[in-house]
């Protein structure tokens, strides 16, 4: 057993500092633990052992008889030392120090910080924080968020790892993934990575049989540049990771210092690195998540050909202008695939490329034409844009994109915008595994970004 699954996979958990008051961090982190459905023993600690939420309450972690895997420490920073002596005491191995008043807040932290530092340093007990909200796992429902369910959403199980020295933004992130039915598979949140750090995040994900694709948000690398490049290196032969770097103005940069304490580092070098090992960086939280979807849902293209097929003609002209910009190749269908199409096409459909099926177009015609692109060997990957409003097409479109998606192992992105109606029918091709965007830009940046890390990969 890794030492970070006892974070992820315990068998036990206490929460040092849990109240008997709601409203209270606390509380809500004990009742979070229950309400996810944790199945696992918990062992609130507090000096007052009147029970909370029906659970006894133990005045130390040494009362506890039990071995701990888990301990959730929520208590003000002044008291953290001695409860983490205890810990140390009690040979426990995994700590979420979700307390705040330490480096961020200047040098009264910074020294508190170390002293906390130097009660775990050479023995086996590893810590994530403090100054954060620490950790979420769908899967084995540890959550030790402070903030109820009921104003912070929860993700449901999925392929996407999530890591953010900021719990803000990293608790803002669940609640919209939630609302956007959007699956992960792990939630870090580790603030002044005190002990535990991004690299050490990014290794034991990098084995992670439940992720398929890293996330981060980053304000400054706290372990060696070497080592940080090192590790993602090995780890995006595995898994790709997007990064969002946050801190690179001047003004930015003093924003992190007082934000975590992290030191941002000059933005060319971060990129440059980014670069040197694989690491797909975006500039914005919606290529974030856009680019993430991607991945968790589509194989990768084995080149940089793709079609695009659409009912609108307007949309095809934008898809092809960021097609462009990204270094797309849209090779014209080969005569053989042009009377393949026109046998369900009318003569006035545009059999180029971008495939523009016209206005009046069927589920038929987006049926034989995506089928065609994905059988034959001219392209790589297929940009589907499908305006649902056009008054012929059939409901039926979305279950046979969705089988075509399941069919051929390419990557299959669709584009649609509108109101509710198309907004209903988009929310059918996610879950049925085909990512929607609402602008042809987005759907094909997503595409450059499978297309961009293949290509590194086979470098």
């Amino acid at each position: 057993m890794k030492q970070l699954d006892y974070f992820f996979h315990p068998k036990s958990v206490a929460i040092i500092g849990a109240s008997h008051t709601p409203g209270k961090i606390g509380y809500a982190i004990l009742a979070n633990f229950l309400g996810a459905g944790f199945e696992r023993k918990i062992y609130p600690v507090n000096p007052d052992t009147t029970p909370i939420l029906g659970l006894n309450v133990y005045k130390s972690v040494l009362d506890i008889k039990d071995d701990l895997d888990l301990v959730v420490i929520v208590v003000p920073a002044a008291l953290v030392p001695d409860a983490l002596k205890e810990c140390v005491k009690k040979k426990i191995e995994a700590i979420v120090l979700i307390s705040a008043g330490f480096s961020e807040i200047g040098e009264e932290g910074k020294k508190l910080e170390m002293k906390c530092k130097r009660i775990v340093e050479g023995v086996y007990t590893r810590i994530i924080g403090p100054n954060c909200v620490g950790i979420y796992d769908p899967y084995t429902r540890v959550d030790t968020l402070f903030l109820s369910r009921d104003r912070c959403g929860r993700p449901k199980e999925g392929n996407i790892a999530f890591i953010s020295q900021s719990g803000a933004v990293g608790s803002t992130i669940l609640d919209w993934l939630t609302e956007e039915d959007v699956g992960i598979s792990k939630f870090i949140s580790y603030g002044n990575a005190m002990d535990l750090d991004d690299c050490d995040f990014l290794e034991y994900l990098g084995d992670d049989k439940n992720t398929k694709v890293i996330t981060v948000y980053l304000e400054g690398i706290e372990a060696s540049g070497q080592k940080f490049m090192k590790i993602v290196k090995n780890v995006t032969k595995k898994k790709p990771i997007i990064i969002l770097k946050a801190g690179k103005t001047e003004k930015g940069l003093k924003a992190v210092l007082s934000h975590t304490g992290s030191l941002g580092g000059s933005n060319k070098i971060y990129s440059a690195a980014f670069k040197q090992t694989g690491v797909i960086e975006v500039n914005t939280w919606e290529e974030l998540f856009d680019f993430a979807r991607g991945f968790s849902t589509q194989p990768l293209p084995q080149g940089n050909r793709i079609a695009i097929v659409t009912d609108g003609g307007g949309f095809g002209v934008l898809a092809t202008d960021e097609a462009d910009r990204q270094n797309l190749q849209l090779p014209e269908p080969s005569e053989k695939l042009k009377k393949e199409f026109a046998k369900v096409l009318p003569a006035y459909a545009v059999l180029h490329n971008p495939i523009d099926l016209t206005g009046d177009t069927n589920a038929e015609r987006y049926r034989v034409v995506i089928e065609g692109c994905l059988k034959s060997n001219e392209f790589d990957g297929i940009i589907a844009i499908t305006l649902f409003q056009v008054p012929t097409l059939e409901k039926e479109v979305v279950d046979q994109i969705v089988e075509l998606h399941r069919k051929y192992d390419k990557p299959l992105i669709a584009c649609a915008a509108g109101g509710k109606f198309s907004q209903e029918l988009s929310r059918k091709l996610i879950q049925g595994g085909v990512p929607v965007f609402s602008t042809p830009e987005r759907a094909v940046k997503t595409m450059g970004a499978l297309i961009k890390y293949k290509a590194w990969l086979n470098k």
